[in-house]
């Protein structure tokens, strides 16, 4: 059993999730993926991308319940590809504890995202100190076959967001 405590962020109190286990996820994929199809509905983009990175699985009760994928970018960026919490497990703190693991993982080092519109995931990492660095127009129009829409909105747009973890110093 792991329990793990997040930072304070923005003068909130600490957050403790009893029973989460985070590690490195190297196995099959297919037990893993209808979490990867939460936060990513395409087959396609995903194979684009699963076997270029490293893959977290967060677990409770020995069930996996939550994955964040990650690439270190030849830029030198840390990119979030996937994050996805199981359905029933939202909103318990269990998607800031893997992106703040995965944090962990990469001391130093500033991080980016792409996601749509969807007004609680910009609320969501916006609360994970996250902030807006640009978009790609119709992005979610031309990749994906079928409209995606979420809490009511047609994702078009992909917003970037990126959170800056280097020192003043590493940026001189």
């Amino acid at each position: 059993m792991l329990r793990w405590r997040l930072p304070e962020m923005d003068g909130n109190a600490c957050l403790t999730i009893d029973m989460l286990k985070i590690e490195e996820y190297s196995g099959d994929i297919k037990p893993i993926m209808p979490l990867l199809l939460l936060g990513d509905e395409s087959y396609e983009m995903i194979s684009r991308y699963i076997h270029a990175g490293r893959i977290f699985a967060g677990y409770v009760d020995n069930e996996a319940t939550a994955v964040c994928v990650v690439i270190e970018d030849s830029d030198n960026w840390i990119e979030i590809k996937n994050l996805a919490v199981a359905t029933k497990m939202q909103r318990q703190g269990i998607g800031r504890a893997m992106l703040a693991y995965a944090e962990s993982k990469y001391p130093g080092k500033s991080f980016r995202l792409g996601t749509g519109e969807t007004p609680s995931t910009l609320r969501f990492y916006e609360s994970c100190g996250y902030k807006y660095s640009h978009r790609i127009a119709d992005f979610f129009i031309d990749n994906y076959e079928h409209p995606i829409i979420e809490e009511g909105v047609r994702l078009k747009d992909m917003l970037y967001l990126v959170k800056d973890n280097t020192s003043a110093d590493d940026r001189l």
